[in-house]
């Protein structure tokens, strides 16, 4: 069975979380990606902790199954070699700062001239065009700049990034989409096009309500812990053991909710017979359900909640997501075999799609220019020699 992505190669320029996180997602799709990387020393996160037996786990997290060349793009042959390699992909990726990839003649316009065909997708920290476009950016300027700080985390403390490097991270995802749809249309055209996706823009994409409430209500949104702005109670709650969450969405929610707390009288309780009313009250309104939360564990209150048919769940910790019966039913873990680090389980693919067989393994990561030979003479069709003169010159 052929994957999606079948027969469509990506040339990877990217490094770090950004660009491989995509080109990752791609891969998983049935795309071949040809990882770029400086001879002798990689891609920067292969020194990123954490570590075992000197492998680097952020590494592996999300470089598996891709191919590895090396090459020095600072060289003539280099950018000579990168050039030719454009010739045969369908897909070029990089997610360096803005105006590096016209310093090296390597940029679109450049490369569009030899294959009219390409995409060419770039992610950044502030895009390709503005004032702050050629800035330095990491996730968690991002983070700050686009807002998510600001309404993440409990009033009046510290500011709270979010626990991951969700700067990054939607941006792959914002360039991957970008680069499907390029793929569809060139099915139309013929012809390639440059996908430009910022890391700020994309913060700014997923504020959802936020902007809007703030248009309404004519202040900036704080953060408000768990809860959700506008629907209560959509929170977590404390059992009297651990920490739980609801999710009672609508109306018709609430009343079961109540029914199954044995509490009847909430549901026309004046303060409380609308989602409106009800965050508007919502102090009055924990200030009722936090001590009946308190007086059984949280997962007496899962249970009997789910019984009833009211969205709950367990705020798992990362052992118990690893766990997570419906999380392995979904071969949301999988494993990687690294001939150094052994075996490693890993995020499994997301997208479910009847074309793409699950498997509970993937391959595992390349050493830097592993596939030298592979590319170069498979590809390229250089000889023995010359790829040998190549590596004495420090090109690849």
């Amino acid at each position: 069975m052929n994957l999606p992505l079948s027969g469509i190669r990506i040339l990877d320029l990217t490094r770090v979380l950004a660009g491989p996180f995509c080109t990752m997602i791609l891969s998983d799709l049935g795309a071949e990606v040809i990882k770029v990387e400086i001879p002798g020393v990689g891609d920067d996160s292969r020194t990123f902790g954490p570590f075992l037996n000197n492998r680097s786990l952020y590494f592996l997290s999300i470089n598996r199954a891709k191919k590895s060349v090396s090459l020095n793009l600072k060289t003539e042959k280099g950018k000579n070699l990168l050039k030719e390699l454009v010739k045969h992909c369908d897909i070029l990726v990089e997610n360096y700062r803005p105006g590096t990839m016209e310093k090296l003649g390597l940029d679109y316009d450049k490369l569009k001239e030899i294959n009219p065909r390409l995409i060419y997708a770039a992610s950044s920290g502030f895009g390709h065009s503005g004032p702050d476009s050629q800035k330095p950016a990491y996730d968690i300027l991002a983070q700050a700049r686009g807002g998510i700080i600001s309404i993440t985390g409990w009033e009046n403390l510290a500011p709270t990034r979010v626990g991951l490097s969700l700067g990054d991270i939607t941006a792959s995802l914002f360039t991957a989409i970008g680069i499907n749809a390029a793929l569809y249309h060139r099915t139309i055209t013929g012809l390639g096009q440059k996908i430009d996706v910022a890391m700020l823009d994309s913060q700014v994409a997923i504020l959802e309500n936020a902007l809007v409430r703030y248009q309404e209500e004519g202040c900036s949104p704080t953060p408000i812990g768990s809860r959700h702005p506008t629907i209560s109670p959509f929170q977590a709650y404390k059992a009297s053991d651990h920490y739980f969450v609801i999710a009672v969405g609508n109306d018709n929610l609430w009343s079961t909710f109540c029914k199954a707390l044995n509490r009847e009288e909430l549901i026309s309780d004046e303060r409380f017979t609308t989602n409106r009313l009800r965050t508007k009250h919502i102090e009055e309104l924990n200030s009722i359900l936090e001590p009946i939360f308190s007086t059984r564990s949280s997962q007496e209150w899962l249970v009997l909640l789910a019984a009833a048919g009211v969205p709950c769940a367990p705020i798992n910790n990362v052992q118990a997501v690893m766990q997570d019966p419906q999380v392995l039913a979904r071969n949301m873990i999988v494993e990687v075999q690294d001939k150094l680090a052994g075996t490693i389980k890993i995020a499994g693919n997301p997208i479910k799609m009847s074309t793409i067989p699950e498997q509970s393994k993937r391959e595992g990561i390349p050493e830097i220019g592993e596939h030298n030979h592979d590319i170069f003479s498979g590809l390229l069709g250089l000889t023995d020699e010359e790829i040998h003169k190549l590596a004495e010159e420090g090109v690849i």
